[in-house]
């Protein structure tokens, strides 16, 4: 695992790529929300310093009192930026660990890119955004609010889509932010999946990258999504590390939310 420099590095790579309608900080908690878009990343307290944990009780209490008044549930995301003593906590309270992730990274320079196709990205949004709903089957009452988390992307973003005569096959961003690439969105429709189509779309967009100036790529992935990790594992990605969702116990897990 890297050291909690290059953890900080890589979450505030991901801040700036999946970037929160609204941010809060109590101390070292970094609150996310976002009411338009249901993505847990968008909607969760993120703690920053292993040594941040005092007053616990009283911080939550203000956390929840602003995701209840967005109509979101309280949701820690803890990586090992979290602090032992509020793992502590959760367990003591009975927090729910969901959705286990792990972030991974690749040196772009060790990736074999071969014969792989450049790709030009999109330069229309909503065209991107039509494309990304039928890849990953998604309502499109979720459009307004993905058009804005785009909107709100400050580096500089590859909208990448394949399509055949039936429509989009494949989706992916990929935001690149000095010399990192982070990889968001990446889906293939339901009908066209394991033909390969994903990942071209996938190299296209690390070759992209690359060819702008980005040396190391990185993107986050639940972990039992076991078919995806092992695409990325195959082009060279390598676990950095792993964060889990908590909530509270009368929490429902709702899976129409994204990671």
């Amino acid at each position: 695992m890297p050291g909690l420099s290059q953890i900080r590095r890589l979450e505030a790579a991901a801040f700036r790529a999946w970037p929160a309608a609204s941010t809060y900080y109590d101390g070292t908690w970094s609150i996310r929300l976002t009411p338009e878009h249901p993505s847990r990343r968008l909607n969760s307290i993120n703690p920053l310093d292993p040594n941040d944990h005092s007053e616990l009780d009283g911080r939550i209490e203000r956390a929840s009192a602003r995701f209840a008044a967005v109509g979101r549930e309280l949701t820690f995301r803890q990586t090992p930026l979290a602090s032992r003593e509020l793992d502590r906590y959760f367990q003591d309270k009975n927090y729910s660990a969901t959705h286990e992730s792990m972030v991974l990274g690749v040196d772009l320079n060790q990736i074999k890119f071969g014969r792989a196709v450049d790709h030009i990205p999109l330069r229309d949004v909503g065209r991107y955004v039509d494309a990304s709903l039928v890849v990953h089957g998604h309502d499109r009452s979720q459009k307004a609010g993905l058009l804005s988390v785009i909107g709100n992307i400050k580096a500089v973003t590859g909208l990448f889509v394949s399509e055949d005569t039936d429509g989009p096959l494949a989706s992916v961003m990929c935001v690149q932010d000095g010399d990192l690439a982070g990889i968001l969105d990446l889906g293939t429709r339901a009908d066209a999946r394991r033909q390969g189509h994903g990942k071209a779309l996938l190299v296209a967009a690390l070759k992209w990258a690359r060819a702008r100036g980005a040396a190391n790529a990185w993107l986050q992935m639940e972990m039992k999504n076991v078919e995806a990790i092992s695409l990325y594992r195959d082009l060279g990605f390598e676990e950095a590390y792993r964060y889990v969702y908590r909530t509270k116990p009368s929490y429902i897990n709702d899976d129409a939310l994204h990671d």
